[in-house]
């Protein structure tokens, strides 16, 4: 059974930091491309980062490009976004997802909310 389950989010100042976690299991994790969205409430779900298979490429959306970093570790099969200077328009529902064409999952999501 494919399970792709998001943690690390959580409540947090304006200019603090975060580090999700998305843990997978159920597919050969090292063989698929990993991305993060995130969708903020009555808004549109939009990419933030992505990263190959082999964590050598990465993207980033432009609003986060040198505050978030995308990484994985495929023999944890595990990816992570480490988000730093946060701020309140990075509130939203962050949620994995796992691509290989044509299979594609996706995690429950995880609530970052920034607050002061």
């Amino acid at each position: 059974q494919v399970q792709l389950v998001e943690s690390g989010g959580g409540l947090v100042q304006p200019g603090g930091s975060l580090r999700l976690s998305c843990a997978a299991s159920g597919f050969t994790f090292s063989s698929y491309g990993m991305s993060w969205y995130r969708r903020p409430q009555g808004k549109e779900r939009e990419l933030v980062a992505s990263i190959s298979s082999d964590g050598v490429g990465t993207r980033y959306l432009d609003s986060v490009k040198g505050r978030f970093t995308i990484s994985r570790i495929n023999v944890k099969n595990t990816v992570y976004l480490q988000m730093n200077s946060l701020k309140p328009e990075d509130t939203a529902v962050y949620y994995c997802k796992a691509a290989r064409l044509p299979s594609v999952y996706w995690g429950q999501g995880t609530q970052v909310t920034v607050s002061s």
